[in-house]
Formats: structure tokens, C-alpha cells, sequence
């Protein structure tokens, strides 16, 4: 029997039972389905993170202090030891560019005239460069010891009429105290700006640290900043306890995003940090060391966790396909079954058992080919669906989606291969006798 016999009598058996055949595949279309679908979302995820991290901020290093052995991501474990005075010395170092602390402050509302909305930690404090000039959409970056702020999007359009530069905005922090704000610039995007916000899209405004957080750290004893007589509705330009608060952590920019200028930034700042010369060497002790991570570093951890998520996945897709194997064995046993003397006639008139054999594993293959086609189909319509509505940009990786099909096949090869070695070794006499 030729090769297009065997596929002409397979697609004949499949097609005389629809339902039989359609439910048979369904395991390997979903199994094939959720592998493609969810390593596409895994790598749209990992490609739109990474795509964050401009040249610039390639230079940035993000600094905390904690204990060596401390698991986690960002600021795990970290405390509050860098003073003004630590980043002002940093930043005087031949190898560094730039020093400047970061700090959340937690607020009550946001109010843009007689509207008022609730806003718990989207004011963030940090230096000018944070902001890079590639996510400025208008505007310029804020002046340190000025009370202007840069806006996202996101907090741009919570009011009713948008937000832009040139508008006044009121904050008003934990415990009743006001300050305002002059928007000075807008965002490109509402994602974070760097690992320590995260890449969520929600309302942010970007302060310099001085005022804002000094201020805060003063009013409120935060990072050792006492209890002194500046506070948020002053009216100042400044503090004098600005040396007093301590951050939790620091940004450390290189002069260029070069791996030696790089580490020699990262050398140079730990070694100051740690040395006798800081105030943070005050509070750290022998128990905490400077950390020092740049944004690849740090999403390498992210990174990691998306690795693990998507063999987690891929696993109980697997499973999915294991289940899907399972059902085609189990059909072509019973096809065997109603087909005896079917296959008795065959081997009266002529046909061996090779015959048989690819008959049946024809059969099983057509049925996992079908259902890898229509998982591959159904998985890149739920990848792209997914990264729609997450909104990233889509990523289809091509590795993949090939062993997803090239192991939907093999799922046919091997399931059926018990079934057809089976129906070849019938006894032709005994199946023409089966009733």
C-alpha cells in the first residue's frame, strides 16, 4: 500500500467520526495553544521592560543599603543611612556624573484647582537627571530646591480637564499639611522610570528631593531627619536639616554607559559609602553593605521570575499535551477494536502488516498534526489578544512556536504507535471471525 492509500483511508476513518476526531484533538489543541500563547506574553513582557531601559539609564546605577545575604528585589532589606552630604560627596568623584537620592513620599490627595483626587504614593523625590530628556513629552526637568514637578500622563489626565505645564497642582501629605507645585513638564509614558517604581502605569509626579523630601523627613523624623522646623507649607526654597535626612535609596549616574566607566562609578561610590569619611558608615556598621545595581541587573532578577512563570506554564501545557497523547491512544485502541475484521479483509486480500501499521500511525499523526495547526493558530491569536490588552509590544518567539508544533506531531507519532503495532499483529483467521 502507498503512502497516499494510507493518508486517503486515515482521512476517510477520521472524517466517518467528526465528533470522535474533533474531541480527540482538543487536548493537544489546547496543550499546544497555552505553550504558545503564554511564552509569547512572557517574551512581549520581558521585550517591553527592557525596551524601558534607554541608553541613559544603562549608566544609572540604583543603590541601597542591607545586609549581604538579603534575598529579594530592589531595597530588599535596605535602610535608611545616605545623607545629603553622602551624595554631594559622591557626586564631587572623579568617576561619577551625578549622586542623588530617591524617595517616595506618601500623600493624601492630588488637587488641580476646586477638583481634588485620592493619591497614596505617586509623589516621588528625586535629582533632575532622573528624569532623562528622552521621556520628557514637553517641558523640562524640575530644579533641585524648587518647587516644581514633572507629571506623567497618567496624573496629567485624572482631573477632568487635563493637566499641563504651566499649572499649579496642590499636594497634600499624611497628616493635613499642603504644599503646591508648578508643573514644569510631562512624561512620554505612565510606566516607571526606573526598577525601584517598577514599569505599572499609574499617576506619578517626580519632586526634586529638596525641598520635598527634605521637608518630610524633617516634619516627620523620617531617615533621621528629626523633628526640625521646616515643613511642607512654608513656602521655602530649601531646608536647612537638608543634610539631617537620610534616604533609603540613591541613584548613581556614570559619565557614560561604558562597562568600565560603569563599574569604576560603582567602585568609587561603594568605597566612599563605606569608608569612615560618610555619615552612612555611621548607621551600617560591619551588618550592612552598598548595593549597586544598574536596571539590567536588577531585571535580571525579573527576568529570572518570568523564566521560572513560563516553564511553570509550560509545564501544565505538558501536562495538557500528556492528557491529549493519552486520548489519542485511547481512540485508536478502540478503532482497532471496531476495525478487526476490517483488518482481516485487508490481510486476506493482500496487505502486510507494515500496511496495517501505517495505516493506523497515519491516522494518529493526521489527528496530532490537525491539533498542532489549530493550537499553533489559537495560541497567536491569544498572544496577540494578551498583548493588546496588556498593552505591550508583541514578541512571537519563533523557538517556540516550532516545538510546540514539531511536539504536537511527535504526540501523534508515539500515541499511536501502540495502537497500529496492535492492529498489525492481528491474526487475520481470528478477524474475520470477530463479531
Amino acid at each position: 500500500m502507498n503512502p497516499l492509500e494510507s493518508l486517503r483511508l486515515a482521512w476517510r476513518s477520521i472524517r466517518g467520526h467528526k465528533l470522535r476526531s474533533a474531541l480527540t484533538t482538543l487536548g493537544i489543541v489546547i496543550g499546544v495553544a497555552a505553550v504558545i500563547a503564554f511564552v509569547s506574553l512572557g517574551a512581549s513582557l520581558q521585550a517591553g521592560i527592557i525596551g524601558d531601559i534607554s541608553p541613559d539609564d544603562q549608566r544609572s546605577l540604583y543603590g541601597w543599603a542591607a545586609e549581604p545575604d538579603t534575598e529579594g528585589g530592589p531595597l530588599a532589606g535596605a535602610q535608611p543611612v545616605f545623607t545629603q552630604d553622602d551624595l554631594a560627596a559622591v557626586e564631587d568623584l572623579e568617576e561619577v556624573s551625578a549622586a542623588y537620592g530617591y524617595a517616595t513620599i506618601q500623600t493624601q490627595a492630588i488637587s488641580n484647582g476646586n477638583e481634588t483626587v485620592a493619591q497614596g504614593n505617586g509623589l516621588i523625590a528625586s535629582g533632575p537627571s532622573y528624569i532623562r530628556d528622552d521621556r520628557l513629552a514637553e517641558g523640562r526637568r524640575f530644579r533641585m530646591g524648587e518647587r516644581e514637578a514633572v507629571i506623567n500622563p497618567a496624573a496629567a489626565g485624572q482631573f477632568e480637564e487635563n493637566v499641563t505645564v504651566g499649572d499649579e497642582l496642590t499636594v497634600t501629605f499624611l497628616g493635613g499639611e499642603r504644599t503646591t507645585v508648578e508643573v514644569v513638564g510631562i512624561t512620554t509614558t505612565s510606566e516607571g522610570l526606573s526598577p525601584f517604581e517598577g514599569f505599572e502605569s499609574s499617576p506619578r509626579l517626580y519632586v526634586p528631593t529638596d525641598p520635598y523630601y527634605v521637608e518630610q523627613a524633617a516634619r516627620l523624623g523620617v531617615g533621621g531627619g528629626g523633628t526640625g522646623s521646616n515643613n511642607a507649607s512654608d513656602g521655602g526654597n530649601g531646608s536647612a536639616n537638608s543634610s539631617a535626612a537620610r534616604f533609603l535609596a540613591i541613584v548613581v549616574e556614570a559619565p557614560s554607559d561604558d562597562d568600565a566607566a560603569i563599574d569604576a562609578a560603582r567602585q568609587a561610590a561603594i568605597d566612599y559609602l563605606e569608608s569612615s569619611r560618610s555619615d552612612a558608615s555611621e548607621l551600617m556598621g560591619d551588618d550592612l553593605e552598598v548595593q549597586l545595581r544598574t536596571s539590567t541587573e536588577l531585571l535580571q532578577q525579573l527576568q529570572d521570575v518570568l523564566g521560572l512563570l513560563r516553564n511553570f506554564i509550560v509545564g501544565i501545557a505538558a501536562i495538557s499535551l500528556l492528557v491529549g497523547s493519552i486520548g489519542i491512544a485511547n481512540i485508536m485502541l478502540v478503532s482497532v477494536t471496531e476495525r478487526t475484521r476490517e483488518i482481516g479483509i485487508m490481510k486476506a486480500v493482500g496487505a502486510q502488516n507494515r500496511d496495517v501499521l501505517g495505516l493506523f500511525l497515519t491516522e494518529a499523526v493526521i489527528l496530532g498534526v490537525i491539533g498542532a495547526i489549530l493550537g499553533t493558530g489559537l495560541g497567536l491569536v491569544g498572544g496577540y489578544l494578551g498583548a493588546q490588552y496588556i498593552d505591550l509590544p508583541l514578541v512571537y518567539p519563533l523557538e517556540y512556536v516550532a516545538l510546540a508544533v514539531v511536539v504536537g506531531m511527535l504526540v501523534g507519532v508515539v500515541a499511536g504507535l501502540y495502537p497500529a503495532w496492535r492492529a498489525a499483529r492481528t491474526d487475520p483467521i481470528d478477524a474475520l471471525r470477530y463479531e
